[in-house]
């Protein structure tokens, strides 16, 4: 069974938890644009599942059906172990390649984007993963691992991965040796020289310590979080597109052939040096680094909380009311993305209008649908509702002034 919906509720116990222990010791890591931003990357990722259909299910059934070399007893103790450890071993290459080649990179990414670190980082993930990670996870379906014995350790493992996000946790003495700590983590999601591409384990830093790729946290060097590329927006659709995006286009300018075909399996940062010396990119000064943090007002900042609990309890409504079909499910999965999108662009400091009164027209139609077939006058109504007092938030919005100073913080 998949653990990870019935471990919401302790996830942002966690968060309050966190949040709380950090202004009380005068060290808050928590900021409104990021950790919304990360937030609604979360709830994307879980309610797109709802409607992107990937090729790995099928290809596990068609493994466990008709190729495994036989069925483990989902019954044996010794079953469990064997897959709890044989997902996070897979989980270390997936995770590795996922940083080393362009194309799992263009998934991956997602989850580094942050330039802050708590537990909402750990939510932030991508909503593309569906499209290559499985490749990783075949050998665990040959060799015998029952379906629901794969999909619990999985979410265990994911589940494990959360309480890392922290830096409130300090080393943890025996304890970094075998398994993945907070300390051994934020070394993963730092941008500095020495800590790039290094710590992949999910629960295990064993695998790191075998195959080179450990590093520990050193006190001379401060973690820098983020991506080497600044990613300066709080669009969940940018997130998870944008280094598609920059493939497609390095694809279409070079001229060789064989660099056209490089872009998708090259090391992570290549480029073809006919596009790269024409279109170059901006990469972080880390000797002056500062944290994206626009400008905006009060308004914007509980605007885009509203927002946030409004799409997340939509989100785990979907995963909890049964039997909705597909078109039900995207139509409302595309309004969430819209919702983001136009929240993201008021927390750059952008104003949005135009499309909020596109995304509320598109909110009330939907509506008024769901009623014609059939959803029931309450939904309707709430969704109506919604619609309007949105519209009348809006030129509170859009007249507000912005702080005299910009935020950004070193």
């Amino acid at each position: 069974m998949d653990l990870v919906p019935y471990a919401i509720p302790f996830f942002f116990l966690l968060m309050g938890i966190e949040f709380a222990y950090g202004l009380m010791r005068g060290r808050n890591t928590y900021r409104v644009n990021d950790s919304v931003g990360s937030l609604f990357m979360g709830t994307l990722r879980t309610a797109s599942k709802l409607v992107l259909i990937g090729l790995g299910g099928a290809v596990f059934a068609a493994i466990e059906n008709h190729y495994a070399l036989w069925r483990m007893d989902t019954g044996h103790w010794a079953t469990w172990v064997f897959a709890f450890v044989a997902y996070d071993f897979c989980y270390y290459w997936n995770h590795r390649i996922g940083h080393e080649r362009q194309v799992f990179w263009a998934s991956h990414v997602a989850h580094h984007q942050s330039e802050e670190y708590n537990l909402t980082t750990a939510l932030r993930q991508t909503s593309t993963g569906f499209l290559l990670s499985w490749l990783f996870y075949i050998p665990m379906f040959l060799v015998g691992v029952p379906a629901e014995v794969y999909v619990t350790v999985a979410s265990a493992n994911l589940i494990y991965q959360y309480w890392v996000h922290t830096e409130h946790v300090p080393k943890l003495g025996w304890y970094e040796w075998f398994f993945v700590t907070p300390s051994n983590h934020r070394v993963h999601h730092a941008q500095n020289d020495i800590y790039v591409d290094r710590n992949y384990g999910g629960v295990f830093i064993l695998w790191d310590r075998w195959f080179g790729t450990f590093q520990e946290e050193l006190d001379e060097e401060p973690c820098i979080y983020g991506i080497r590329g600044p990613l300066h927006t709080f669009s969940p659709l940018w997130a998870n597109l944008h280094i598609y995006v920059g493939m497609a286009q390095d694809a279409w300018r070079t001229r060789r052939w064989r660099d056209k075909l490089q872009v998708l399996v090259a090391r992570t940062g290549w480029r073809p040096a006919d596009v790269a010396e024409r279109f170059p990119r901006e990469k972080t000064d880390l000797d002056n680094f500062h944290k994206y943090d626009p400008a905006v007002s009060t308004a914007v900042n509980i605007y885009a909380l509203a927002q946030l609990v409004v799409v997340m309890a939509v989100g785990i409504a979907l995963l909890f009311i049964p039997g909705l079909s597909w078109p039900t499910n995207a139509v409302v999965v595309g309004l969430m993305l819209l919702t983001m999108v136009c929240t993201g662009h008021w927390l750059d400091g952008q104003r949005a209008l135009n499309l909020e009164i596109a995304r509320l027209v598109l909110v009330a139609a939907a509506a008024w649908l769901g009623w014609q077939a059939g959803f029931g006058l309450l939904l309707a109504v709430s969704a109506a509702a919604y619609a309007v007092l949105n519209l009348m938030v809006l030129p509170v919005l859009a007249n507000a002034r912005l702080p005299a100073l910009a935020l950004a913080r070193k």
